[in-house]
């Protein structure tokens, strides 16, 4: 890139050569950049030419770095099912576009599948795409009628399951476009958004008719904050309407086998939505079957792991984040 290839620059070229003493320079920097690290450069008094012109040079230095850390947000429609469009929010860091591909995480919005969407892991997003992943953020269908009623005769969690298995072929299959390595893919949920996060693993008789099988859906890791790990209760059955017999098809501890991808879980003793002895079940299951699953218990705390901190929506927190950094770490994803 030439010195002087965007507007930024060009201003800050122009106030150092209109006026020896910087003074222009000086007061530009607070009015162009709103970044706390070039917000702490100040020009106290006139220097010499050569160190002016050196402070110049870090100063675009700086403006650059900071523009390619900026993390790209983009919407692309994944599937449309008779006249509704369902959406996958992408992030990305722009310094890391035009690299080899990366490692990406998918992450799935709880809220009983009838409600919530893909904003509560926005920050989530953010952070991880700042760090070289390719993030995502899935829109499922919700088990409602139109009018906000449940249970709906037309839509339950079986196409929530169905909307997220083909989220992740989506994203195999545009693996090229979106800088994605297809063996790297991630995929983590709050709440019901881990039962959706299993059931890309487990839940094989479940797709979209559309969908080509020949796709895979089934993800290289898997991250539960406060996940549903079975469908053995009174909403699930409530929301299935008529279909209630399929109940056992989108339950994750029903459908447990070896050779899972390895998975990391979080979850609050002192849940009360989702209660401790059924996680410690599914740990007790996916131990039997050999598979790789790390579980973190933390005493005291309840279904919104993060209660009181809305950085991250509640859900996560530094230290979940710490630990599912080191997670990816042990796998090679980071």
């Amino acid at each position: 890139m030439e010195i002087g290839s965007n507007r930024l620059e060009l201003e800050l070229i122009r106030a150092f050569f209109q006026k020896r003493d910087n003074v222009k320079l000086k007061q530009s920097l607070p009015r162009l950049i709103q970044t706390p690290d070039l917000l702490k450069f100040r020009m106290i008094k006139p220097i010499p030419f050569h160190f002016s012109l050196l402070a110049l040079m870090l100063t675009i230095a700086v403006v650059r770095g900071a523009e390619m850390t900026q993390v790209q947000h983009t919407e692309h429609v994944y599937k449309v099912i008779d006249d509704t469009e369902l959406t996958i929010h992408a992030f990305t860091a722009s310094k890391f576009i035009g690299e080899e591909p990366q490692s990406a995480i998918v992450f799935i919005h709880g809220g009983g599948w009838a409600s919530g969407d893909p904003s509560m892991f926005f920050a989530a997003c953010k952070r991880y795409a700042s760090m070289g992943l390719v993030t995502f953020s899935v829109q499922y269908r919700l088990a409602e009628n139109r009018d906000g009623n449940i249970p709906s005769p037309k839509l339950t969690p079986i196409e929530c399951v169905m909307d997220v298995r083909s989220a992740v072929r989506w994203i195999r299959v545009h693996a090229y476009e979106l800088n994605v390595d297809p063996q790297k893919i991630v995929v983590g949920g709050h709440s019901v958004g881990g039962q959706l996060t299993l059931g890309t693993a487990l839940f094989d008789s479940v797709n979209e008719v559309s969908d080509d099988l020949k796709t895979s859906p089934i993800p290289n890791g898997m991250l539960l904050f406060s996940g549903v790990p079975d469908t053995i209760q009174s909403r699930c059955d409530f929301l299935l309407a008529d279909r209630r017999e399929q109940i056992w098809s989108i339950s994750p501890a029903h459908n447990v086998r070896p050779g899972m991808p390895p998975v990391i879980a979080f979850h609050g003793k002192a849940d009360t939505v989702v209660t401790f002895w059924r996680v410690r079940r599914f740990r007790d299951l996916m131990e039997k079957a050999n598979n790789d699953y790390e579980l973190h218990a933390y005493e005291g705390r309840k279904h919104l792991l993060a209660k009181g901190d809305d950085t991250y929506a509640e859900v996560l927190d530094d230290e979940i984040l710490e630990k599912t950094d080191a997670f990816l770490r042990r796998l090679g994803f980071m």
